[in-house]
């Protein structure tokens, strides 16, 4: 599974974005998509999981809860992150990662058990 993120950019505190991650290289059906971020110095971090194929288990940081929305559009291999109401926290680097679903229900939030990943798309929230 190739994966390849995109969206990414600088906004203002209480600004949008949307990441998108286009994924080529075999089915998505079976796939967990989770967006992960990481800043310099600190270990990578999970931002959201999905189960693209019964999108009601979704996960969420609680940091992000409220905030961002993960989505997938399984016709086009293609899978977002709405951000809203940004912060300057929440700057980083965000990676679209996956990997194969053995079982129904969440995804795992261990970016440790994504094999396939993306090359990252940075976003930077000024104050």
């Amino acid at each position: 599974v190739q994966l390849m993120e995109s969206g990414g950019g600088s906004v203002q505190a209480g600004g949008s974005l949307r990441l998108s991650c286009a994924a080529s290289g075999g089915s998505v059906s079976t796939l967990c998509i989770g967006w992960f971020r990481q800043v310099p110095g600190k270990e990578r971090e999970e931002v959201a999981t999905i189960n693209v194929e019964d999108q009601q288990w979704t996960t969420y940081a609680a940091s992000v809860q409220g905030r961002f929305t993960i989505s997938s559009d399984n016709a086009a291999s293609a899978f977002f992150l709405q951000m809203n109401t940004l912060k300057p926290e929440d700057t980083a680097k965000y990676y679209c990662a996956a990997r194969r679903r053995y079982s129904g229900g969440f995804c795992l939030s261990d970016p440790g058990e994504y094999p396939y990943w993306g090359q990252g798309t940075q976003v930077t929230v000024s104050p």
